[in-house]
């Protein structure tokens, strides 16, 4: 029997390999955008990704991705039927690219300069209720190590409004009991203070005090730890969410980044201010977190009407 390739166990062939031009185009590219933006790893292979698969798609028409013109992308994009968001993407990713490409005198023109960017529906981050996130906080079993490390970190999650990702890769060294503020490197290596909260201290204490030490290993700098002495994962520290949500009877979809967004939500509910709420989780524009614009309105409409004499 012949042996099946790699390709064939996955179904598709492999892709075509890059054309050397726009392979070094794309490197220089990125390069200059991790120099003056600190692009995370994760947003780069994005922008790497959809640039190679349009460099993919030009390469049998005869062109590449450095010489393109405007009607080359109109094909492309017609041809490619990405979702209204996908495609968004792709635009910034091309347009990014264009742009560099004509301040680094590779190209006169912008072929990006003229396409339409497709309209996308505004789509709210899933959150929580201030019930349901009190329950949540309550579902681990404190009595157990493992309990007392999961109300710690969800604690903290909800305190602090951290990424998942900034809370399992969190060092002893960054967090200050004394001040009750972590020290958080966020994406693009930007760091921030966040203050933890009275009682996200109240429990990360108690876990270092009872627990930490029954697992954490010599060397092993992560504040939070498996039972392994290993820096908690993203996909484990998932995991637990979703144990708990169940034993907290929490039916609503979670995402790993539900109690941000209750951070984020519940913050401007009681009348935090958007740009505070945009320093704490660590925003560089306040674009990004206009997501949340509808709560803060919602909260003025409030304010006005039950304090204005004429409303």
């Amino acid at each position: 029997m012949q042996a099946k390739t790699p390709a064939g166990r996955r179904g598709r062939p492999p892709a075509a390999p890059l054309p050397d031009e726009d392979a070094a185009a794309i490197d220089r590219f990125l390069d200059r955008l991790w120099l003056e933006r600190g692009l995370s790893k994760n947003t780069q292979a994005s922008y790497r990704s959809d640039l190679a698969l349009v460099a993919r798609w030009l390469a049998p028409r005869g062109t590449s991705i450095v010489a393109a013109a405007e009607a080359d992308l109109r094909e492309y994009l017609a041809a490619a039927r990405r979702s209204a968001r996908t495609q968004a993407r792709l635009l910034s990713a091309l347009r990014q690219f264009y742009r560099y490409l004509v301040a680094d005198r590779q190209r006169e023109d912008d072929p990006s300069g003229r396409l339409e960017s497709p309209k996308l529906g505004l789509r709210l981050p899933k959150t929580l209720t201030e019930h349901d996130v009190q329950a949540l906080l309550e579902a681990p079993n404190v009595d157990d190590p493992l309990g007392l490390r999961d109300r710690a970190m969800l604690e903290l999650m909800y305190a602090s409004g951290l990424r998942v990702s900034e809370l399992v890769t969190l060092r002893r060294s960054g967090i200050d009991l004394r001040q009750g503020v972590v020290q958080i490197v966020g994406k693009g290596g930007k760091e921030r203070l966040v203050p933890t909260g009275e009682e996200a201290l109240y429990w990360i204490q108690g876990y270092l005090r009872e627990a930490r030490g029954e697992h954490a290993t010599a060397g092993v700098e992560a504040l939070f730890v498996t039972t392994h002495g290993e820096a908690m994962t993203r996909q484990n520290f998932w995991m637990r969410i979703k144990g708990h949500a169940r034993a907290a009877g929490i039916r609503s979809a979670l995402s790993p980044h539900t109690l941000r967004h209750a951070f984020a939500t519940h913050l401007l509910e009681h009348g935090a201010d958007l740009r505070a709420v945009q320093a704490l989780l660590g925003h560089a524009d306040l674009s990004t977190t206009q997501i949340y614009t509808h709560v803060a309105r919602a909260r003025l409409l409030e304010l006005h009407a039950r304090h204005h004499p004429r409303a």
